[in-house]
């Protein structure tokens, strides 16, 4: 209801305000009415100023006036769109009474049950997004079993397996996230995409190929490479685009470059097939597949020794990462700012791979909050490394305190911020992909295999 449209009834639903000012049912109704003036741009992620001529601070006000009275604390329209509200803020920590306040208001309500993992994950608290999402699922479960999955709520039930996937991916739980992607697949049948109006496959084929993310997350090369694509790729075009992409992530990685320009000129052609009206909620998946695109040129580029375009592409690609329109989880689920500081940690540069983490993290204020990543072991690690081995020891040991608690909650020794540096993977790895780029140096001295500098074996 964005537009003029959405400014008429939210002026309509301010004069219902405006007779019954107490009731936390009319406060909620217009609250929403004002959320949708302009849906999902009420804050500039950049300067994170309200965006202008959005009533952004209006429905902050009227939230922040209801929550102060105790019953509104268990109304879940209000906590809701509080939540809402303050994830595109720049201080969604803001939040975390709300988010609390909200967790078993509606226990039998999916969505709802989710709804505090949108501050948890801007948080870092990636353990909770994990453990309230499945308690989601369950609900989900529950509202399948009686309506079955031919239903709009299917996109619901797909929002928070991403969440799992998306949670399990930064804490290093590999088993979770590609347990949560195949569940996710199971809940999207042909059937469901095959539905025409509403137009199923636009609003949830994109989500079928995210376990593929999961596997490159944790280097899992050859079973990528294994992995059948759809018999079906016209209903399932971005899971095929998708699938190619990450087959060549896979070859390139394995030191087959041949193979990964194969798979590179399939994922081209693939793209091309997927239609403008494929979303991942927030995002086409066109723009998504850019971000796909600029990796996979960086990937192939690197182990084809071309260190310099390599990075191009790398830079490319986090570019393009943080430019997506905002959406949580993000449409692209393993931040671009992991392999390229890999790589930069790979030809010992350290200076610039220490100033990625840094931004990943959220220790720089150029940043919009929206693309930081608290805490996520994988950038904690690459931080760590970075400051011990260029001899920063004091900060290296107050990130160290935090790499440790966060490490041991991983089910896998965490040696690299991307499984594509080679070189922090272990033997097997490095000989599976034949020789390192020119330009490679080996660590020394602190390097990335001792227990000193944070790796895990």
């Amino acid at each position: 209801m964005a537009g003029a449209v959405g400014a008429r009834y939210a002026e309509a639903c301010r004069e219902l305000q405006a007779s019954y000012p107490q009731d936390l049912d009319v406060v909620a109704i217009l609250v929403d009415a004002l959320l949708g003036v302009r849906p999902w741009q009420l804050w500039d992620l950049r300067t994170g100023d309200p965006v202008e001529g959005v009533p952004t601070l209006e429905a902050k006000e009227h939230i922040e006036q209801a929550l102060a009275v105790p019953e509104a604390r268990r109304h879940p329209g209000l906590l809701h769109f509080a939540v809402h509200l303050m994830e595109m803020s720049p201080t969604p920590e803001s939040a975390l009474w709300v988010a609390d306040w909200s967790r078993q208001v509606v226990p039998d309500g999916g969505h709802l049950v989710h709804m505090p993992t949108h501050i948890d994950v801007l948080c870092g608290d990636y353990r909770r997004v994990i453990e309230t999402n499945e308690l989601a699922v369950e609900a989900d479960e529950r509202y399948l079993a009686e309506r079955g999955p031919l239903n709009f709520y299917s996109l619901y039930r797909a929002h928070n397996l991403h969440f799992v996937m998306y949670g399990a991916m930064f804490l290093g739980q590999s088993e979770v996230a590609v347990d949560a992607g195949r569940r996710l697949e199971a809940t999207l049948p042909p059937e469901l995409l095959r539905v025409q109006s509403p137009p199923m496959a636009d609003w949830l084929e994109g989500f079928f190929p995210m376990t593929m993310h999961a596997l490159i997350r944790f280097g899992r090369w050859q079973e990528i490479i294994d992995e059948p694509l759809p018999e079906d790729q016209q209903l399932f075009c971005t899971t095929t685009a998708v699938m190619h992409y990450a087959k060549g992530v896979a070859h390139a990685a394995l030191g087959d470059v041949d193979q990964a320009r194969a798979q590179r000129e399939l994922f081209r052609a693939a793209v091309e097939r997927v239609p403008a009206s494929r979303t991942v909620f927030n995002n086409t998946c066109q723009d998504i597949l850019q971000v796909a695109s600029a990796m996979l040129d960086g990937e192939i580029d690197y182990r084809a020794g071309e260190v310099e375009s390599a990075f191009a592409h790398l830079r490319r690609s986090v570019e393009l990462d943080d430019a997506l329109p905002y959406d949580e989880p993000w449409s692209w689920m393993q931040p671009t700012r992991h392999a390229l500081a890999a790589l930069l940690m790979e030809q010992d540069r350290l200076e610039e791979a220490e100033q990625v983490y840094r931004e990943d993290l959220g220790y720089e204020p150029t940043i919009p909050r929206a693309n930081l990543h608290p805490d996520n072991v994988w950038s904690l690690h690459g931080y760590h490394e970075c400051l011990t081995r260029l001899g920063k020891h004091e900060l290296a040991s107050v990130v160290g305190r935090r790499l440790g608690i966060v490490r041991a909650q991983a089910d896998v020794p965490v040696t690299a911020s991307c499984a594509c540096r080679l070189s922090a993977m272990g033997e097997a790895a490095v000989a599976a992909a034949g020789p390192l780029p020119l330009g490679f140096g080996t660590p020394t001295g602190e390097g990335a295999g001792s227990e000193e500098s944070g790796c895990c074996h």
